[in-house]
């Protein structure tokens, strides 16, 4: 009897064990292993993201500038793929190879992505090719389609400015858990600047399918879904009538054009030449559009030139270095400097134009004396109150520096560079200590030398002067949904260190610029425009045209930079450029028919072609 008692121990010992280690095993399943979970949850449920609607932009007027269109990803959970799969059938509708689609897979198999979990297989489908997968997509067992949006650019300009977006990359999902693979994201221009604002918040959806693959409804009548929330419309300060004008007046041409509002600081137009239609770099052709562009090696549309080129300003520069000259006090209105058709100092080295000599401070710069500026320069540097001349130059640097050259401005816009104002340890590298003075950089009186300046930066040098002394940080966003939306800064003045007294002589000067002098061509019957030409040298080939200008002289109303690759002198392509593009702001209309025409038509990029060949 012992013995049996003995083993009915052990009997009930064996069914213990067993039975914990099948509820070790159970909760490890339940609980810690999410593998089966994850098999029996997507053969009932889907949990497709809900993509919320990324927010609109408009120009200052209201007008469309960028909205949404619909577009279907394909998305595949290779675990739930049956090997009865008719990958023809779905190869064909897709218009892949097999050897596409076996690719495919084998990437949704891979880190970061799960055999059991979903990725996207094909994304971006088209309308019609959508449709026709919706007739089959229950033969398709893993295969479900999610919807997205696309950006839309109706009026098909400002592609620098607007920017694009494109997917995200391993680099942005591992600094910031939102964003997912496969999601979008602003790439550059207001797309990059305002994602947080224009993307929304993604929700979450549980879908019910049944063995067929087919949706049966939401889980629950929606009761675990979350809602996407909607990204916010922008409004931009662009004047999307005046911006598409001064892409058609550049085109055939390279260079860059900015446009300010004085008394804002709001940017009404950003034109880069040559641009490309935004449209392009949309959708499934993307790649292959940008790659497109990428190649262009002439005109370079992909390069941001407004804000990112640097040019010499030329002679545009001599309106800041006479200010810095009235604040040193070394220039008076009435001060005159000779000029023979060149500077006498340095041999006739910067060389001039023929004009009357000499010439006051109003008239230098109407007739943009480079005689006179050197002069100008070297009384500036090598003023007695500084005790060397990197002490002099120092003191120079830091005028220049304070009209927002040289720096970042610090717009809203992403990819502005600082432009380039020589330090003096530059030239101590580059000329050795003490072994440079105010005549060895005197090209830095007429804009030349190693200054960099971008067109940015030059239409908001135009507001500042038009405001007699400061500027509001240049800006292109003026409402954030229904509010208005201008961040603290832009609403600050940001005084340069010149007196507001020594600006009126250097603005009547400018007016007679247009009024009488090398910029007659920017003149306007209705309007007084203060400009100042510039041919800014070139060592890579033809100089380039420059102007520069604000109007009306009392009140400016708009504050403007153009500049023409290899077009010559600044009367020639730029001036008239400038001037059109005001009347159009100003007045609504143009009446000056055949100068327009003349801008149309010409094409600058053919003769630089013809240039770039002879060279070979």
């Amino acid at each position: 009897m012992k013995q049996f008692a003995d083993r009915k121990y052990i009997f009930i010992g064996l069914v213990v064990i067993v039975s914990f280690l099948y509820v070790v095993r159970l909760f490890y399943i339940q609980i810690i292993e999410d593998k089966y979970q994850l098999d029996a949850k997507n053969q009932a449920f889907r949990f497709p993201t809900d993509y919320p609607i990324r927010g609109y932009i408009y120009d200052r007027k209201g007008k469309l500038l960028v909205y949404n269109e619909a577009a279907y990803d394909l998305m595949v959970t290779p675990k739930q793929v049956t090997k009865e799969l008719d990958t023809n059938d779905l190869c064909g509708l897709l218009g892949i190879s097999k050897e596409m689609f076996l690719k495919k897979i084998e990437k949704a198999r891979q880190a970061p992505n799960s055999p059991r979990k979903p990725s996207i297989f094909e994304k971006q489908i088209s309308a019609k090719t959508y449709a026709a997968l919706q007739e089959k997509l229950y033969k398709f067992h893993g295969f479900f389609v999610q919807s997205r949006t696309l950006r839309k650019y109706p009026q098909n300009t400002a592609a620098h400015l607007l920017g694009y977006i494109g997917e995200v990359n391993k680099n942005i999902t591992d600094k910031d858990p939102y964003y997912k693979d496969g999601d979008y994201i602003g790439i550059s221009g207001i797309e990059k600047a305002y994602e947080k604002e224009l993307r929304g918040i993604k929700g979450k959806k549980v879908i019910m399918v049944d063995v067929h693959n087919r949706e049966k409804g939401s889980f629950e009548n929606g009761k675990y879904d979350t809602l996407a929330i909607s990204g916010q419309n922008l409004t931009s300060s662009l004047d999307a009538e005046m911006q598409l004008y001064g892409e058609q007046l550049m085109q055939n041409k390279i260079g860059g054009i900015c446009a300010i509002d004085p008394s804002t600081g709001e940017v009404l137009a950003l034109v880069t030449s040559p641009s490309y239609d935004p449209n392009l770099l949309v959708g499934r052709s993307r790649s292959t559009n940008y790659s497109l562009l990428a190649r262009d090696t002439i005109g370079v549309p992909l390069f941001n030139r407004a804000l990112m080129a640097y040019y010499p300003p030329g002679s545009t520069f001599k309106l800041i270095n006479a200010l810095i000259g009235q604040q040193e006090g070394i220039l008076f209105p009435e001060t005159r400097y000779p000029c023979a058709r060149g500077y006498p100092v340095m041999g006739g080295r910067p060389a001039c134009h023929a004009h009357s000599s000499p010439l006051d401070l109003m008239g230098s710069v109407q007739h943009s004396c480079n005689s006179y500026y050197a002069f100008t320069f070297r009384s500036i540097i090598d003023n007695k109150k500084y005790r060397t001349t990197e002490e002099g130059y120092k003191a120079w640097r830091e005028y220049v520096l304070s009209f927002g050259v040289g720096k970042k401005i610090n717009s809203d816009l992403p990819q502005e560079l600082k432009g380039f104002v020589p330090t003096v340890e530059y030239y101590d590298k580059y000329f050795g200590k003490n072994q440079w003075k105010s005549s060895t950089i005197v090209s830095l009186s007429i804009g030349q030398g190693e200054l960099g300046v971008t067109p940015l930066q030059m239409a908001n040098i135009m507001a500042t002067i038009a405001n007699r002394g400061y500027y509001y940080i240049p800006h292109v966003i003026r409402y954030v949904g229904d509010k208005k939306y201008i961040k603290p800064e832009f609403t600050k003045k940001n005084y340069t260190k010149i007196d507001p007294k020594y600006f009126d002589v250097i603005i009547d000067g400018m007016e007679q610029v247009v009024q009488a002098g090398t910029g007659r061509i920017a003149k306007l019957d209705s309007i007084s425009v203060c400009g100042k030409t510039g041919t800014a040298e070139n060592p890579h080939g033809k100089d380039h045209s420059v102007f520069v200008a604000f109007a009306p002289k009392e009140n400016p109303k708009i504050a403007i930079a153009v500049l023409v690759e290899n077009a010559g002198f600044g009367a020639a392509w730029a001036a008239p450029i400038a001037s059109l593009m005001i009347e159009k702001y100003l007045t609504g209309k143009i009446t000056r028919a055949e100068l327009e025409k003349r801008m149309f038509e010409g094409n600058l990029i053919k003769d630089k072609d013809k240039v770039e060949e002879k060279k070979r």
